[in-house]
């Protein structure tokens, strides 16, 4: 191994390979491995940051060492990291080189490269650790909080986010700085990462004392939200789907009679003549211009949906096709998806693609007063997720493929801002890391209507902000739902009640029975897509709505309260639904606790996720806690039980 220091920078060499390590940002370090010519230049995930690095050679290799963090590099060329003197991550290497007392003769490489053309196969292989936790890595439709011991896709589906960062309770924060496909097993035996496409291995790690600490740090080199809007923090108002004008109309209206606020009011799929024309179908929507301006007199804001797909039909599809604007193919067909039509999808990592379709969003929506986005499909959707047959303007999926939806967000964020919007928020079906910066509100896809799904989307919503993803939000009562199940409305009430102690309230869903008659006959057109049942407030009986009204209020009272925590956020990356122990880290209890959050700092909110349930168990962490629906005061630490009757979801104010 030969070793050479510039500028705070260790680089070492060994045969065709090549490793850098160097200082990005505070208590951080970055990691990168070839066996190119040279490394590819791409920040990829992080932003550029400074190098306060020092590295230095020893008797027995050489360190690195930025802050808090120390990388130690053996004669040999492994790797060992340390938050001070305290040993958080080595590399696993199984073969003859080095001082290595385990089964050498496996000859398995912590860092192997595997040759396709131009490009490499990787894996990266470190030491496991007995009785770690690990949290975040985004969004995985599963129950588990703490993934140690999961196996994780590294790919973007319908209701699956790959954002490749995790946290860990022996205090660091590990990024994979890879777009492309690949997974991760984080195993008893030793964690695996693989990139199945890349130009180098390339991942950042940082030391820190606490969770806040280690969030601070990566969120300061990936990027923060915005500031959220104010007009914003109440309740959106959303169905599969409103077809028409005067329907998004006269929903708002009657909120507005039963003098119930609303904040959003969002216009779903297919109000388009053809996919891809990203305009309204002027039979069911004569004046959008008018219909908004009434909206916004009602002190409503209007979201419309904006899907990727281009329908060979589309007014578009030849101009796109002519410029090289969609997703390629490597084979046969160009087809991507073939939900409701024949299509393709523009690519969102092209930036002239971009461009195109914000200048077609200005024109035909913008101009209107709608500026809120709903960008659905954004993984994107594939109709088979065959990442090896599709290619962008920047590479093969299989090594690109996870930014799309941060480069789709970030399209309409730079449009809406080069157009001098302040207070923007668009909904995204998928992120990546750095989405956060592009004002991206993270919804959880379409999943089921029922309390094993809305259970999984709680460790969903903590793990997305633990990867730095802090505006999230789920289905209120999940997506594919029958309102004849008799548990239905059980089921929507305990779900507005946690989504009432989210970033955002959101009613949206598809509830059956598909029994309204379509508007057309036609096969395309804004008559042509079905509809489902009813989903405001008011559509599930008095007793329901009494029940939504009361935490529609309670969230309403603490609006101050609640941007102030979206204000934290943007300050220095804290979630805004948070695990126990991000605000409790020296409280081992909360290291173990998957069943009840934090709502910002002060409020402890215990979902009710089982049907049926009449009680349940509240650990209150140290302190003195209030229960906000009697007042009466506890001092933890200590576990109580609390009777949960249809109204009622345990929530406790920390007194200060």
């Amino acid at each position: 191994m030969i070793f050479s220091i510039e500028d705070g920078t260790l680089t070492c060499r060994d045969g065709n390979e090549t490793v850098r390590i160097e200082g990005w940002g505070r208590d951080a370090l970055r990691v990168r491995a070839t066996k190119n010519a040279g490394f590819s230049g791409l920040d990829k995930g992080l932003e550029p940051a400074e190098n306060g690095a020092r590295a230095e050679l020893t008797s027995t290799g050489a360190s690195v060492e930025n802050g808090r963090i120390r990388c130690v590099v053996s004669g040999s060329g492994w790797m060992e990291f340390f938050s001070g003197d305290k040993p958080i991550l080595k590399e696993y290497y199984r073969d003859f080189r080095g001082a290595n007392p385990h089964s050498p003769s496996l000859k398995l490489s912590a860092r192997e490269f595997r040759g396709h053309g131009a490009d490499w196969e990787v894996t990266a292989r470190f030491e496991a650790r007995a009785g770690e936790k690990i949290f975040g890595m985004g969004q995985y439709q599963q129950p588990n909080l703490d993934l140690k011991g999961c196996v994780l896709e590294l790919a973007q589906r319908n209701s699956q986010v790959s954002v490749p960062f995790y946290l860990s309770d022996l205090g660091y924060g590990f990024l994979w700085n890879n777009p492309g496909i690949g997974s991760v097993v984080f195993g008893a035996n030793y964690t695996q990462w693989h990139g199945a496409m890349t130009d180098e291995l390339d991942y950042w790690i940082c030391a820190g004392e606490t969770p806040k600490e280690i969030l601070e740090r990566y969120t300061a080199v990936t990027g923060r939200a915005p500031e959220f809007p104010e007009n914003a923090l109440g309740l959106w108002q959303c169905k599969l789907r409103y077809r028409t004008q005067e329907e998004v109309l006269e929903v708002a209206r009657e909120y507005k009679r039963r003098g119930i606020p609303l904040d959003v009011i969002v216009i779903d799929f297919f109000h388009w003549v053809r996919q891809g024309d990203w305009s309204f179908d002027p039979v069911y929507w004569p004046d959008p211009a008018a219909m908004v301006r009434e909206l916004r007199d009602m002190g409503v804001r209007c979201m419309v949906s904006v899907w990727p797909t281009v329908d060979r039909k589309s007014v578009n599809f030849r101009e796109m096709l002519e410029r090289g604007l969609f997703v390629r193919t490597e084979r046969g067909s160009i087809q991507c998806f073939d939900f409701q039509g024949d299509t393709v999808i523009y690519d969102a990592l092209n930036p002239e693609a971009r461009a195109f379709i914000w200048e077609k969003i200005r024109e035909n929506y913008y101009r209107d007063g709608i500026d809120m986005f709903w960008l659905d499909e954004a993984e994107p959707e594939y109709s088979a997720y065959d990442h090896d047959h599709f290619r962008h303007f920047t590479g093969p999926a299989l090594k690109v493929g996870n930014a799309y939806p941060r480069e789709h967000a970030r399209g309409f964020f730079e449009g809406q801002t080069r157009e001098g919007q302040r207070d923007i928020v668009n909904l995204l079906r998928s992120a990546w890391v750095g989405s956060q910066k592009y004002a991206a509100l993270v919804w959880s896809g379409d999943i089921l209507s029922n309390f094993d799904s809305l259970r999984d989307q709680l460790s969903a919503g903590l793990n997305m902000g633990l990867a730095g993803i802090p505006w999230w939000v789920t289905d209120t009562g999940g997506f594919f739902g029958d309102v004849r199940d008799p548990h239905f409305n059980e089921l929507l009430v305990r779900w507005f009640q946690f989504s009432s102690f989210c970033p955002v309230l959101r009613m949206h869903g598809d509830r059956g029975p598909h029994d309204i008659p379509r508007l057309s006959e036609l096969d395309y057109g804004g008559g042509f897509s079905e509809t489902g049942r009813p989903n405001e407030l008011w559509s599930y009986g008095e007793e329901v709505l009494a029940i939504l009204r009361k935490y529609l209020d309670l969230r309403l009272s603490l609006r101050g309260y609640i941007r102030s925590v979206f204000d934290e956020a943007s300050r220095n990356g804290s979630p805004i639904i948070r695990t126990m122990f991000y605000e409790f880290p020296e409280d081992r209890r909360c290291w173990e606790l998957d069943d009840q959050y934090m709502f910002g700092p002060d409020y402890l909110v215990a979902p009710v996720l089982v049907q049926g349930q009449t009680e349940r168990e509240v650990y209150l962490p140290a302190g003195t806690w209030e229960d906000i629906h009697t007042g009466r005061s506890f001092t933890g630490p200590a576990t109580v039980t609390r009777a949960v009757p249809l109204e009622i979801m345990p929530v406790y104010r920390r007194v200060r």
